[in-house]
């Protein structure tokens, strides 16, 4: 799918901002920006890199602002936002911008046309700017100003806070930042570079005012690139931003080639005609990454400011991974979060430094799912056995003898609990300070049924394999247990505490105990509860996080960083919930006519979303009043995942 857009997509500049685009390198390194070429957010710029892949990453170079000089006019291309404003428009000279799939600007100033083409070469810490100038009758003057930075892309920098330092080097300059970093290298196929070290000071991020950040920030200047055209020539001219090595102009148009080559291997491999899925394998690409500590394949879970969470890879694995046929990521996926499995949890986060965290109780029960879904896409016995048996087995039998925070299963009932105070352990995991918005202490409903699904994903494994499962009867256990959670209402409750009592409040964790290949409910629970869901908690992106009749409902989620959180699962939709949703009302309703027609419905918001906020990809969560706005991250790895999934598994049929 190719997105055009034009002028009208950017008649105002807020609305120019409304659109992000991003390309990514497969080391958890990316660019991104708007539509317009403001910078609105700390996160955008043309080169992130991963020092450490795919953490620690830095901001390098924040942008490249172009002048055209022609018959004695200066036109300034660049845009952005200061203290004082917009002060540069540079977007009024803007005429199309084309995403197909890295993002092509067209300018026309006077009878010079300018087009800007932005990628990165796969698995290197790199940009690759492309312009391309046709002069008209006389000559014509192009400037590049890179605006240069040097910090963690979850800050601000100013003048002061880093030193640098610049040699010259043919077409270009290299700039050292702090100590212990790699340098930067900035180089153009043809042209001078011309140092003048300054500042830009106060750069304003609309995006980081919204959500009660710091919205200010200073970039480097370290002088500025000339190139001239001659009079009715057009002239291509290369532009690399490289970490740590030179990345020679000339090699370019052959690392173009290289990186359109690449997705349209991904779109090719996964082998599907129909262009909403192509469109998605092709988003679900930019997930995939390589990990240098432990050494594997990851999963980052959004971007522009998630790294890799462990719940987030394994609830992202069959749509990205096995409904596009990359099974040997979906395979070094699952050993290295296997490899890394302590006292029976998976990590839930590698940070940038330091030891994993552990503070998942569904983690390690996706582990089993994701697993579950590898096998039933591929037969490999071999790795399921080997591999992944042993760790399954260890995983289970920590969670029945119990483990870290309280994690353990209930001998009376078969029933996992989990919590302590202080600690969120499920995927509604919001908290601020000490407090935990939602701490679901207890036994809830979801992490139930994946333990269900769990147990019996290994009951049917031995059987099959004839191998020792020391757990018979548990399965049948939790299955009676699991109807404490029904309601007479016709649905589950949330959580059951350890003095027995329920918290009724109407969630979609709900919805998994239908979904999963393993389910406790009956077949008339299953269709009460998908009924009520819909009812309640659909929306076009998603499934809200509480139901509106709830009095602790939030409907919108702005404000600070405090409000925000308070909101996060206290009504916020959830992009990734589709996917369970529909695979549940597929099975539920699957002997019905009228079926088929709704589940395509459930997917014409997502093929319009594709255009809007991220484009491409599809945004964490939204709003829970109308009109569901995007929010969070504007490309949500397993909100494409499970979009992807239930498009191909429940609504294509191809398994």
């Amino acid at each position: 799918m190719i997105y055009h857009f034009s002028k009208e997509a950017w008649r105002t500049f807020e609305r120019g901002c409304e659109r992000e685009w991003l390309i990514t390198n497969g080391l958890g390194g990316f660019a991104s920006g708007t539509l317009v070429g403001a910078n609105t957010r700390r996160y955008h710029g043309l080169l992130v890199a991963a020092l450490n892949p795919p953490v620690r990453r830095y901001l390098l170079l924040a942008k490249l602002d172009e002048q055209l000089i022609c018959g004695g006019v200066t036109y300034n291309l660049a845009t952005n936002c200061t203290r004082d404003g917009v002060t540069e428009r540079g977007y009024i000279h803007l005429q199309h911008v084309k995403i197909d799939p890295f993002p092509t600007f067209t300018y026309r100033c006077g009878l010079i046309w300018l087009e800007k083409t932005v990628f990165m070469p796969r698995y290197r810490n790199a940009t690759v700017i492309i312009y391309r100038l046709s002069s008209g009758s006389g000559p014509a003057e192009l400037r590049l100003w890179p605006l240069v930075n040097y910090r963690d892309y979850h800050g601000n920098a100013y003048c002061g806070t880093i030193s640098f330092r610049q040699e010259n080097l043919p077409g270009g300059v290299v700039i050292w930042g702090p100590e212990g970093l790699p340098p930067l290298f900035l180089q153009v196929s043809r042209g001078s570079f011309h140092p003048s070290p300054d500042w830009y000071y106060g750069m304003h991020y609309p995006a980081e005012a919204e959500r009660g950040l710091n919205p200010y920030e200073d970039h480097y200047l370290p002088g500025y690139f000339t190139v001239f055209v001659p009079p009715e020539e057009e002239v291509e001219v290369m532009v690399t931003a490289s970490l740590g090595e030179v990345l020679e102009p000339a090699a370019a148009g052959k690392l173009l080639r290289e990186a359109r080559e690449h997705l349209e291997e991904v779109v090719r491999r996964a082998g599907h005609a129909d262009s909403l899925a192509q469109e998605l394998v092709r988003a679900a690409d930019a997930f995939l990454v390589k990990r240098s500590c432990p050494t594997g394949t990851s999963v980052i879970a959004g971007y522009p400011w998630f790294t890799d969470w462990g719940r987030d890879a394994l609830i992202s694995l069959p749509g990205l991974t096995l409904v596009t046929r990359r099974f040997t990521e979906a395979r070094e996926i699952l050993l290295l979060y296997g490899s890394a499995v302590k006292e029976g949890l998976v990590p839930n986060f590698f940070p940038d430094e330091g030891e994993p965290w552990y503070n998942s109780v569904d983690a390690s029960l996706w582990y089993f799912y994701a697993v579950q879904q590898y096998w039933r896409y591929t037969g490999d016995n071999d790795f399921v056995r080997e591999e992944a048996w042993p760790v399954m087995l260890e995983i289970l039998r920590r969670y029945v003898e119990g483990t870290r925070y309280g994690i353990k299963a209930d001998p009376k009932d078969g029933l996992l609990r989990a919590g302590e105070p202080g600690v969120q352990l499920t995927w509604m995991d919001a908290k601020v300070g000490d407090w935990v918005v939602t701490p679901r202490r207890g036994k809830p409903v979801e992490v139930n049924a994946l333990w269900y699904n769990a147990v019996r994903f290994l009951e049917e494994l031995s059987s099959r394999w004839n191998l020792s499962f020391p757990y018979s009867g548990l399965g049948d256990k939790i299955r009676g247990g699991f109807k404490k959670f029904w309601c007479p209402e016709g649905y589950l409750c949330d959580v059951i505490d350890d003095e027995g009592r329920k918290d009724l409040s109407f969630r979609p964790n709900q919805i998994l105990a239908a979904s999963l290949p393993y389910s406790p409910l009956t077949q008339e629970q299953a269709r009460a509860v998908v009924k009520r869901v819909e009812e309640e908690l659909y929306t076009p992106y998603g499934l809200r996080s509480l139901s509106p009749r709830d009095p602790a409902y939030r409907g919108r989620y702005v404000g600070d960083v405090l409000q925000r959180d308070a909101a996060y699962h206290q009504g916020t939709v959830w992009s990734w919930l589709i996917g369970p949703f529909i695979t549940a009302y597929r099975k539920v309703f699957a002997g019905e006519k009228a079926a088929r027609r709704q589940i395509r419905r459930f997917f014409d918001p997502f093929r319009a979303h594709l255009e809007d906020h991220g484009v491409g990809y599809i945004s964490e969560i939204f709003d829970g009043d109308d009109p569901f706005l995007p929010r969070g991250c504007f490309a949500q790895a397993w909100g494409v995942a499970e979009v992807l999934r239930a498009y191909v598994e429940d609504f294509l049929g191809v398994e």
